[in-house]
């Protein structure tokens, strides 16, 4: 098949880009790297009246670091995560979590602010952003808002961005040095999306952990963040930690899915074990002093 009819529109400017979304009314969709949108197109499963392309719209990709996070542009390359040395000091769980999204040919075109727009309950940068902490730039003729991640996904594919409202950026908090990253993913072949996966980091302070985020994908209709995994890690000596009993906990966090691939079953109990034995292996790592 072949898209149906729409009009095409390459705004220079975020302005420009706005005024179009909101001349639109809801009737216009936004492309950067098309990985998910160009095959809806074709399959007439998306059919908006205007494409709005970002590729070329001024101050939509890049990367930079300020004393308290890491903003990333929304049309930044997914592929540039991972040959920016300074992002892999700074955010070593976000460069660990890129390595593992589809293939080389879909890194160089994907865009970062895309996978996070659209939400896929099995991807990995929706849930490294829940975990992390990530705020969402977004903004609108009626002005800029900030959105929490862990806030943003209402349902497969539902966020809470408005028609007229464009992500411009997502903003990383920095974590502290030594921070310890936390990823496991079990897919059917590399690039797949996840049957199950894990995201997060840890930092750990005289022995016990101060700071805990933990996300799950592909465990639910959405990204899920493990808050009562976190709570429970929270304040606890490394040496004192069952990481068995945690990972029940993470587990009862989520809402498991069945398709052709895996039963709700078969991702609880990979699920669990993944979870126990990653986290396991994440306080024994050597610890900075």
């Amino acid at each position: 098949m072949k898209p149906a009819p729409f009009d095409y529109v390459a705004p220079p400017t975020i302005a420009g880009a706005l005024e179009t979304l909101a001349e639109a009314g809801g009737g216009a969709q936004v492309i950067a790297g098309g990985q998910t949108l160009m095959p809806l197109l074709n399959l007439r499963m998306s059919q908006p009246f205007i494409l709005v392309d970002i590729n070329k719209t001024a101050g939509m990709a890049g990367i930079t670091h300020d004393g308290s996070a890491t903003r990333i542009g929304a049309a930044t390359r997914q592929a540039a995560l991972l040959v920016d040395a300074e992002l892999a000091a700074k955010q070593p769980v976000l460069v660990k979590a890129a390595r593992h999204i589809g293939h080389h040919q879909t890194r160089n075109r994907g865009t970062v602010g895309g996978s996070i727009a659209l939400g896929e309950p099995a991807a990995e940068l929706p849930a490294t952003s829940v975990a992390l902490g990530a705020e969402l730039e977004v903004h609108s003729l009626r002005g800029e808002r900030r959105i929490k991640a862990e806030e943003f996904y209402l349902g497969p594919y539902m966020t809470t961005i408005e028609p007229d409202e464009l992500l411009t950026a997502v903003h990383f908090p920095l974590w502290p040095a030594g921070t310890i990253t936390v990823f496991r993913e079990v897919a059917q072949r590399p690039g797949d999306f996840a049957l199950v996966g894990l995201v997060g980091a840890l930092h750990v302070e005289g022995g016990r952990i101060a700071r805990a985020g933990l996300a799950w994908f592909g465990m639910g209709p959405t990204p899920i963040k493990a808050r009562q995994a976190e709570q429970a890690l929270l304040g606890q000596a490394v040496d004192a930690v069952d990481p068995a009993r945690i990972a029940d906990l993470a587990v009862s966090d989520t809402a498991p899915f069945e398709d052709h691939h895996a039963t709700a079953d078969y991702r609880r109990r990979v699920g669990q074990r993944i979870f126990a034995r990653t986290l396991s292996e994440a306080l024994n790592e050597k610890q900075p002093a």
